[in-house]
């Protein structure tokens, strides 16, 4: 660290706490520093400095407590805020003692929250709850963006896969898009993939080089197991897929088809078999939980084949009001609607809310289960040949 940068942070330390800095002795809880980034982050941003006592006086940090608090700020910042923010630490020494810089961001994405649902502000040197009237105006100032627009500030232009961009844009529109002539950057913002220099959730999971660099868990996890219960049974094949939605959704598919077994439907011996499950009831349910899971969920996606059944389990219990029989009912409620808009130029969606509907007529035994307490939803397809064996 330059020696200007050092005599900043001592004369921040002599000046005391104010609304850009904040002073930690130590930090152990999760929440407690949740709280401290999501006042920062509400605000116009700060510095937390970990290693100095609320009198100024330095304390300094152990090299152990700098390894876990490494650890404690990029979990907690990924984990515990809602939406995730993205802080920059610095190991400084200062007296002869080590202490740790947390910098915050000025939120682009306010309102935040911690995972236990406070919106918190800063309030000169100390912290306060935002009030209804508050919160109203950050969720108006926000325009209510929805996850799927969110900019991560840690991506750029360079991120984005062009040649991926114009395949989908061909697709959208039956013309080259390298023979527009338009702006890449303002046809991306008025499709809400960049905004402010940043690419959106959206941009980055349909059209980023590497969409794990910046989501690491937004990933496809896939068992194959060897009975019908993972926790007393072994597994016959384990995969973990990551690349953009398009890769995600063909690796699935692929992983399904080559796992599940096919039936003989003729008498004739070469006639080729069909698949235990149907196809298309099998993409309607990935896709679903492509295009509606919740992202501000950090978990996978699961696809989970047992020897009975196959579970296809969606990070986010339904949207708002919707209930399973809604659904089959063809209501749908788009939860990120710029997937929802791009989706039908990538993948095999069509957009009209009736893909729960095609599941069930093609696999009526099909169970959907919204579940409110772990937040997730449960596609489970019946196997064939367990059916077969007990007619």
């Amino acid at each position: 660290m330059k020696r200007n940068q050092l005599l900043e942070i001592e004369e921040r330390i002599i000046n005391g706490e104010d609304s850009y800095t904040q002073f930690k002795e130590n930090i152990f809880d999760s929440k407690k520093l949740a709280e401290e980034l999501v006042a920062f982050s509400n605000a116009d941003g700060g510095t937390l400095i970990i290693g100095v006592r609320d009198d100024g006086s330095v304390s300094g940090l152990s090299r152990k407590d700098i390894g876990r608090l490494n650890q404690l700020v990029s979990n907690t910042a990924n984990d515990n805020v809602k939406p995730p923010v993205y802080p920059l630490v610095e190991v400084s020494t200062i007296y002869d003692k080590e202490v740790m810089l947390v910098h915050v961001k000025k939120g682009f994405n306010k309102p935040y929250a911690t995972s236990s649902g406070i919106y918190i502000t800063k309030s000169g040197a100390d912290k306060r709850k935002v009030s209804p009237e508050e919160l109203r105006r950050l969720f108006a100032e926000s325009a209510a963006l929805s996850p799927d627009e969110i900019i991560h500030t840690k991506s750029s232009i360079k991120d984005l896969d062009q040649g991926e961009f114009h395949r989908f844009f061909l697709n959208k529109k039956n013309r080259d898009f390298a023979e527009t002539g338009l702006d890449l950057t303002t046809v991306l913002e008025n499709m809400n993939l960049y905004a402010d220099g940043y690419l959106t959730l959206a941009g980055i999971m349909f059209f980023a080089f590497n969409p794990q660099k910046f989501y690491p868990i937004f990933t496809l996890q896939a068992l194959h197991s060897s009975g019908t219960d993972t926790t007393t049974s072994g597994y016959i094949n384990k995969k973990y897929f990551s690349g953009n939605l398009r890769a995600l959704y063909e690796q699935a598919m692929m992983f399904l088809q080559s796992s599940l077994l096919t039936r003989q439907d003729k008498e004739t011996f070469n006639t080729p078999g069909t698949l235990e499950i149907p196809p298309p009831a099998l993409e309607e349910a990935i896709i679903n939980a492509l295009i509606h899971r919740d992202y501000y969920i950090n978990a996978p996606i699961k696809i989970m084949i047992h020897s009975d059944r196959v579970e296809i389990i969606n990070p986010g219990k339904l949207a708002n009001s919707l209930t399973v029989d809604k659904i089959k009912n063809g209501l749908s409620i788009a939860r990120n609607p710029v997937f929802h808009s791009l989706a039908p130029f990538v993948l095999n969606y069509s957009g009209f809310g009736t893909g729960i509907d095609r599941i069930v007529k093609l696999c009526p035994d099909v169970d959907l289960i919204n579940d409110t307490s772990s937040e997730e939803f449960r596609v489970i397809f019946q196997r064939y040949h367990k059916l077969k064996a007990e007619a």
